[in-house]
């Protein structure tokens, strides 16, 4: 199989006792058609990590229709999970990782796939999460890698880890919203019928489940402050709208997204800058204004330190991404 585009082809790496639920989640994601979004969509392809007939959850079987040779032309590589994080992937994928790496191409794993990169080296002195269960088997089997046990997932720049399943959606609208920018990946998720990705940052599971009352004030209050996140907030002006005290606010934040309130707003408020950013001509002192900034400089500093490059940076390389995509589309 020949991709005649390798700028856009994402390979899945398909193995016996495929997890189908993570697997789904990256066709869902990369090769499912969407038209309606009027851009050049990826190419994908899947590949089999050993030779034969493959096995899937559910006791589905299965044939990978690739070897793992189209690695060589990927753009991106998904690691869909892995069967026993104490076995070693088979050689022949370790050597295609580390190769693959070595030309520049992107890496991510989903859950337990971490392992894989982490057998093949590519995690060593890096940042990485996997699935909360594995976390501390990582820690001890893999000690040079600086595992973020409450994260969502890690970009570590070309390799990108994510939790436990859904998770790696966040992960996966991420790289959408990279590649394409974050109105295309909203477009995706409404799609999915998932909220808009969350930041990697946040914890994986909450560790007490919150009463069905308090917890259905604090999804209103969400939709509300996305809503109105060009307004002045506090956490006492949302604990009174939410009719919470402003520690029992705290703590539900805390509870529910691993952030506080003031964290979480601000994340709200660089993702909707984003959007505004990948405008051409909205000027930076109406984006500080819709976003709920309160000044150019406060904007500034909490864009780089949540998005981690510059606005003027983002624009540019969402406005190059777009003039890429107006190219392929006249060709």
């Amino acid at each position: 199989m020949k991709i005649k585009d390798k700028n856009k082809l994402v390979v899945s790496v398909a193995y016996d006792r495929l997890g189908a639920f993570e697997f789904g989640c990256v066709t869902e994601i990369f090769d499912l058609q969407r038209p309606e979004l009027d851009v050049d969509w990826y190419r994908f392809a899947v590949c089999s990590a050993e030779g034969g007939s493959l096995r899937a959850s559910g006791g589905i079987r299965f044939e990978a229709p690739n070897g793992l040779e189209i690695l060589d032309q990927a753009h991106t590589i998904i690691i869909p999970g892995w069967r026993d994080p104490d076995e070693p992937p088979p050689d022949a994928l370790q050597d295609q990782l580390r190769a693959a790496y070595a030309r520049g191409t992107r890496i991510c794993s989903i859950c337990s796939g971490a392992f894989v990169l982490a057998w093949s080296g590519l995690l060593d002195g890096k940042r990485a999460t996997t699935h909360w269960r594995f976390t501390d088997k990582m820690k001890r089997r893999f000690p040079s890698i600086q595992v973020e046990a409450d994260s969502l997932y890690v970009d570590a720049g070309q390799i990108l880890t994510s939790a436990g399943s859904a998770a790696g959606l966040d992960m996966m609208l991420y790289l959408v919203a990279r590649d394409y920018g974050s109105r295309v990946a909203n477009r995706v998720a409404q799609r999915l019928i998932v909220p808009p990705h969350r930041e990697g940052g946040q914890a994986q599971f909450v560790s007490r489940p919150m009463p069905a009352d308090e917890s259905g004030r604090l999804s209103r209050l969400i939709d509300w402050i996305r809503q109105h996140l060009g307004h002045p907030h506090t956490v006492a002006s949302l604990a009174d709208r939410a009719a919470m005290s402003p520690r029992t606010l705290q703590r539900q934040f805390r509870e529910s997204t691993g952030l506080s309130p003031y964290e979480w707003l601000l994340q709200e408020r660089v993702a909707l800058a984003k959007q505004l950013l990948e405008t051409p001509h909205v000027p930076i002192a109406a984006i500080c204004e819709q976003a709920g900034f309160g000044s150019e400089e406060s904007f500034r500093h909490h864009f780089r330190r949540i998005a981690r490059v510059s606005p003027s940076s983002y624009r540019r390389a969402f406005l190059q991404t777009q003039d890429d995509v107006a190219e392929d589309a006249a060709a």
